[in-house]
C-alpha cells in the first residue's frame, strides 16, 4: 500500500509536465535571477545599437546620394553655364575685336551698295536709252551726297561717337538702295536716291576712324584699319558676283532691293552683336544716358569753334593728306565705276563675265591688304619710324597701278586676259594705302582723327563727282578708254606720290596748342 501510495507521488512529481513548465514559466516572467536579466538588457541593447548603426547608414547613404546628385547638378549647371558663355561665339571677345568686326561687317554693305549700280547701270542704261555722259552722271550723284557728309560725319562722330554715326548711315544708305527702283524713271529723283546713299555712305569713313582712333593701341592700328577698310573689298567682290545673276533672274530692281535688305540685316547685327551688352545696363541708367545726351548737345552747339582749323590747314602734312587722297580716289573710283564697262567693251564680254573679270582686283586686294598691314605693323615693332613705314606702303599703292596703267594703255599687242591680269596686280597693289594714307591721319592726331579724314576724304570725293562724269563725256568724244580713263589716273598717281614723298607726315601733332 505504502508502495502504491509513494509511486503516484513520485508518478506526480515527475511526470506532471504542465505543472513543472508553468512553474519554470512563472519563475522566467517573475522570478528572475540577475544572470536573465542582464541577458535581456544585452539583447534589447544590441537590438537598439543595430537600430541606431542602421538608422545612421541610411542616413550616411542619404548624404552620399544628396551630395551625388548636388554634384552632378552643379556640374550639370557648369556645362550649362560654360555652354552659355561661348555662345554667341563672339560672346567672350575684347570689346575692340567686336567693335572692329561689325565696322567691317558695315563697309562690306557700304561697298555692295555701292558697285551694285557699276554693273546695273548696263541693264539700265538700254532700258532708258542713257548714252555714256548721262550714265557717269548717274553714277556720279552718289559722290555728290558723299562729299557733302565728310566733314558733318567726321564732326558728329566726334561728339557722340563713331557708332551711332555709323549705325544712322547704314540705315540712310540701305532705305535710299531700296527706293532706286521706284525712282529710276524720273532722273531727278534717281539722282536724289543716289545722293542719300553717298550720304549715307559718306559718315562711314570718319565713324570708323573715330572708333580705330580711340580703341585700338598703335601696334595693332594698321591691322585695324586694314580689316575695317578691307570689307570694302570684300563688299566689291560680293556685289560684283551676286549682281549679275540677280539681274539676269530677277531683273536690274531686285538688286537694289535685296541689298537694301542686307544693310537692314547688318543694323540688326550691329545691334545684336555691339550693343546687346549694353541693354541691360541701359535699362537702369537711362538717366545718366538722357544727361549724356543733353551734354553731347551743348557740345555740339560750341564745337565748331573748338576745332582748330586754322592749325589743320596751316600744317604742311595735312595738305600732303589732301592732295593725296585726291589722287588715290580718283584711280579708285574712275575704275571701281567703268571697269565693268571697259572690260564688256574692250573684251567682249556679256554682263556675268564682265562682272567676273571686275571681281579680281578687289579680290586680289583682300590678301594684299593684309599683307600689308602685317608688313607695316612688324616694321613699327621693330622700331622703324612711323613716317618713313606709310610713306613706304603709300608709294607701293600708287606707283603700283600707274606702271600697270600705263602698260595697259600702251599698244603693246598683249592679248586682252593679259591686261586684266596687269590691271588687277596694279590695283590690287594700290590697297597698300591702308597702311599708309589711311593711318595717317589717327597718328598724327587720334583727337581730331575723324576730322581729319573728313577734311580730306571730302576733297578725295571730288574725283566721283568730276572723274566719273568727265570719264563718261571724254569716252563719247574719244571713244578712246587710254584718255578717258587711263592717263588722268596715271597722272595723279605719279604727282601723289611725289607730294607724300615730300611733305607727308605721321608725327602726333598738337593742333589745340597750335591754334
Amino acid at each position: 500500500m505504502a508502495r502504491l501510495t509513494l509511486r503516484p507521488d513520485n508518478s506526480c512529481f515527475f511526470s506532471r509536465p504542465p505543472f513543472i513548465r508553468t512553474t519554470s514559466f512563472q519563475r522566467f516572467h517573475f522570478h528572475l535571477s540577475p544572470s536573465n536579466l542582464t541577458l535581456r538588457l544585452r539583447i534589447v541593447s544590441s537590438g537598439a545599437e543595430q537600430n541606431v548603426k542602421e538608422t545612421q547608414r541610411v542616413s550616411k547613404a542619404k548624404a552620399k546620394a544628396k551630395a551625388l546628385m548636388d554634384l552632378q547638378v552643379e556640374e550639370v549647371e557648369k556645362q550649362h553655364e560654360n555652354l552659355s558663355g561661348n555662345w554667341p561665339p563672339w560672346k567672350n571677345l575684347p570689346q575692340r575685336y567686336k567693335l572692329i568686326g561689325t565696322t567691317s561687317l558695315a563697309f562690306v554693305i557700304c561697298n555692295m551698295d555701292k558697285v551694285n549700280l557699276s554693273i546695273a547701270i548696263i541693264p539700265m542704261s538700254h532700258q532708258f536709252g542713257w548714252n555714256s555722259s548721262t550714265a557717269g552722271l548717274v553714277q556720279s550723284s552718289f559722290f555728290w551726297g558723299y562729299a557733302l557728309s565728310q566733314l558733318p560725319g567726321g564732326w558728329l562722330a566726334r561728339i557722340f561717337g563713331g557708332g551711332n554715326v555709323l549705325e544712322v548711315g547704314v540705315f540712310i544708305w540701305s532705305v535710299a538702295t531700296a527706293l532706286v527702283p521706284f525712282l529710276a524713271g524720273y532722273m531727278p529723283s534717281l539722282l536724289f536716291s543716289r545722293i542719300l546713299v553717298g550720304i549715307g555712305e559718306g559718315v562711314s569713313p570718319s565713324a570708323a576712324t573715330d572708333l580705330i582712333a580711340r580703341s585700338i593701341p598703335l601696334e595693332e592700328r594698321s591691322r585695324a584699319v586694314a580689316f575695317v577698310f578691307g570689307g570694302l573689298s570684300v563688299g566689291s567682290v560680293m556685289g560684283l558676283l551676286l549682281a549679275p545673276p540677280l539681274i539676269q533672274n530677277l531683273g536690274w530692281e531686285s538688286v537694289f532691293y535685296i541689298f537694301g535688305l542686307f544693310g537692314i540685316a547688318c543694323l540688326i547685327g550691329i545691334f545684336f552683336i555691339f550693343d546687346i551688352d549694353c541693354l541691360t545696363a541701359a535699362k537702369d541708367t537711362m538717366t545718366q544716358v538722357t544727361q549724356s545726351w543733353k551734354t553731347s548737345l551743348k557740345e555740339l552747339n560750341g564745337s565748331l569753334k573748338d576745332v582748330p582749323w586754322k592749325a589743320f590747314f596751316q600744317n604742311r602734312a595735312v595738305w600732303a593728306m589732301i592732295y593725296t587722297h585726291f589722287c588715290g580716289s580718283w584711280g579708285h573710283y574712275n575704275c571701281l565705276s567703268w571697269l565693268p564697262t571697259f572690260f564688256s567693251e574692250e573684251l567682249n564680254l556679256n554682263l556675268t563675265e564682265a562682272a567676273w573679270v571686275s571681281i579680281l582686283p578687289p579680290l586680289a586686294s583682300i590678301f594684299v591688304t593684309s599683307l600689308a598691314a602685317q608688313s607695316a605693323d612688324n616694321l613699327i615693332s621693330r622700331g622703324v619710324e612711323i613716317t618713313v613705314v606709310r610713306k613706304i606702303c603709300q608709294s607701293i599703292a600708287f606707283l603700283s597701278p600707274a606702271i600697270c596703267m600705263t602698260l595697259s594703255s600702251l599698244d603693246l599687242g598683249l592679248p586682252p586676259w593679259e591686261v586684266v591680269g596687269i590691271l588687277t596686280g596694279g590695283l590690287a597693289l594700290s590697297s597698300f594705302a591702308l597702311s599708309g594714307l589711311y593711318c595717317t591721319h589717327q597718328d598724327m592726331s587720334p583727337e581730331y582723327a575723324s576730322i581729319l579724314l573728313g577734311i580730306t576724304n571730302t576733297v578725295g570725293a571730288i574725283p566721283g563727282i568730276v572723274g566719273v562724269a568727265l570719264t563718261g563725256y571724254l569716252l563719247d568724244s574719244t571713244h578712246s578708254w587710254t584718255i578717258s580713263l587711263f592717263a588722268p589716273s596715271i597722272f595723279f598717281y605719279v604727282t601723289g606720290t611725289i607730294v607724300w614723298l615730300v611733305f607727308a607726315s605721321s608725327k602726333p601733332q598738337s593742333f589745340s596748342e597750335q591754334n
